[in-house]
């Protein structure tokens, strides 16, 4: 992050405490930001006249004298240890300007045995722009250049880190991400981009992310993860955001390999003089499975958006998970009903051994068609009991989209928190510990939302409308006022209309609300709430008198008057309701 450096006259401006002289009278030191008596430049007479600052602007950069020098007011101090030598022992702390050459001092290449040979596998900066590639022979990049550093790769150590950034990107980024070949990330980005600002925004702050360890990276948005692969890998820019609909033309005019063929498939094309996947577009696809396998038909089809192509994701290791594995497709209510019975069984064992209770579980089917179809269920209080778990899914049953069937159900907790034994007293009927509500708790938020389950708690406001908040339904409300309060208090308060009141300390003994007229009987009043000044300048003087008042109708109300009544400045003595006690 960079911080904008402000002006030094506004960085530096004093700020005084106690009285300010407005007329100081005759002043040894002049004002205007001219020259300090006594200042060393002045002093010396080396610059003189009304030439001074023409003279000083003709020197050059080097030669100008500092701000300390010429004496000015406002200048700033040096910082202390700018020029302490370092403790290495050097007599700089300049920094050298860091380059490709200074971090990679001899030009190095990654070499792989593949076959009789040895392959390059990776270059460095420095290596590239002598002219060694990837794929290119070890034995001729040393003929080419005389001083290159050859170092094996490891293999291992490379899928050690796509595993550890692929577990980075599901805490952080999406929750399906998934190891792309060698060297590459397969992410899901549907429904995160705007958690980001945009694609375009994600993809600025991934490469970011990546420069900041080292690492160069291409990246392509498409709506295939084919698609994905073969822009991020063939395409002409580092970065690709590919509309919906537009994967056969942006596939068009790259080679065959970006497709992930097999070997011998490439072979075989390039014998046929085929080159690129737009030579694929016009033939028979028996004729082309005939020619170039199956599996090139399957790859073109799963680039072009026509068949499914699933990411299977990482789960990190700590995520309980269980799964089943259907030997046919399923469709029906009763027999989904009785796989997410069976699952939920197995993840109880599973957070049972590891002492740990499931506050969030999402269940993934994977339909026959590949598409997978999701269901997520909250506990407020984490919780292994199955019955508690069936009853929350089968709720949310009817949210699936069966198509054509399901073949593969995945469970797993997203959330879970550490759950201990409990004793078994209070397990009995006749125990003097409450009934647990999280159950009826979690039933309730399923049928009407989570939004719709709460309690209202005291939060530091003088405002009353601010001084109230939202909080999850078995948190326990804690600071409450010792003022009265209404039960209920509107979202914000609504004017009064035919108010007849004494000044400026009597509540009104008639008003209307809402098209009905009411005569007041009691009051009681007022309690004085002034505005939070430091919130904005309109509460910097705002007054609120607040009255209890019943009607004569045994209704109860709280309203107030804005105002003071004798400040024109505090309010326009306008009468307000803002909440009902009864």
């Amino acid at each position: 992050m960079t911080r904008s450096a402000a002006p030094p006259e506004a960085a530096l401006q004093p700020r005084f405490v106690g009285t300010i002289d407005d007329d100081p009278g005759a002043c040894s030191v002049p004002h205007g930001g001219g020259w300090r008596p006594g200042a060393r430049w002045a002093r010396d007479g080396a610059i003189s006249g009304h030439s001074s600052q023409a003279e000083l602007d003709a020197l050059p950069a080097h030669q100008r004298p500092t701000m300390r020098e010429m004496g000015r007011r406002n200048e700033h101090a040096e910082h202390p240890f700018k020029a302490m030598p370092s403790d290495e022992g050097g007599g700089t702390t300049s920094t050298p300007s860091l380059s490709w050459a200074t971090l990679w001092r001899r030009p190095t290449v990654l070499v792989l045995r593949t076959g009789q040979r040895d392959v390059i596998t990776a270059a460095c900066p420095v290596a590239i722009d002598l002219g060694l590639r990837p794929a290119m022979a070890a034995a001729h990049a040393r003929a080419l250049v005389a001083d290159l550093d050859v170092q094996d790769a490891d293999l291992d150590a490379d899928r050690a880190l796509l595993d550890r950034l692929a577990l980075h990107a599901v805490r952080h980024w999406t929750p399906t991400a998934s190891v792309s070949g060698e060297d590459g990330l397969w992410l899901d980005l549907t429904g995160t981009t705007h958690l980001f600002g945009g694609e375009e925004r994600f993809c600025r702050r991934l490469l970011a992310f990546l420069k900041r360890f080292g690492l160069t990276a291409r990246i392509a948005i498409a709506a295939t993860p084919g698609a994905a692969h073969a822009l991020a890998r063939f395409g002409s820019s580092d970065m690709v955001l590919l509309p919906a609909g537009q994967e056969a033309q942006a596939l068009a005019d790259l080679p065959l390999a970006a497709l992930r063929l097999e070997p011998e498939a490439l072979v075989s094309a390039a014998r046929f003089g085929l080159e690129r996947i737009a030579d694929l577009y016009p033939m028979p696809r028996g004729p082309l499975a005939r020619r170039l396998g199956l599996r090139t038909v399957e790859r073109l089809d799963q680039a072009r958006g026509l068949i499914a192509e699933p990411i299977i994701p990482v789960v990190p290791t700590d995520t309980p998970l269980v799964t089943r594995h259907l030997l046919e497709p399923i469709g029906t209510p009763e027999s989904i009903t009785q796989v997410i019975s069976d699952l939920v069984d197995d993840l109880v064992v599973v957070l049972l051994q590891r002492g740990i209770g499931a506050r969030t579980v999402l269940l993934t089917a994977v339909r026959v068609d590949g598409e997978p179809q999701r269901l997520v269920v909250g506990a407020s209080r984490a919780t292994r009991d199955a019955r508690h778990l069936k009853r929350m899914l089968g709720l949310r049953l009817a949210q699936l989209e069966l198509g054509l069937g399901i073949e593969t159900m995945h469970m797993v907790v997203a959330h879970h928190e550490p759950l201990g034994a409990e004793a078994v007293g209070a397990l009995l009927e006749t125990s003097r510990k409450g009934r647990d509500l999280a159950p009826l708790v979690d039933q309730l938020s399923a049928r009407a939302g989570e939004a719709a389950m709460f309690r209202l708690t005291s939060h530091e406001s003088d405002v009353p409308e601010r001084a109230i908040m939202r909080i999850a339904p078995l948190h326990a409300p804690t600071g409450w006022p010792g003022w009265k309060r209404p039960v209920r208090l509107l979202r914000r308060p609504e004017p009064l209309s035919n108010v007849v009141a004494l000044m400026p300390d009597h509540p009104p003994r008639r008003f209307t609300w809402r098209w009905q007229a009411y005569r007041v009987v009691a009051g009681d009043g007022p309690e004085r709430i002034h505005g939070e000044w430091w919130r904005t300048d309109r509460e910097k003087w705002t007054v609120r008198d607040y009255f209890r008042v019943e009607a004569q109708g045994g209704e109860r109300f709280w309203l107030f008057r804005r105002g003071d009544g004798v400040d024109p400045d505090t309010g326009d003595l306008s009468w307000h309701m803002h909440g009902l006690f009864g």
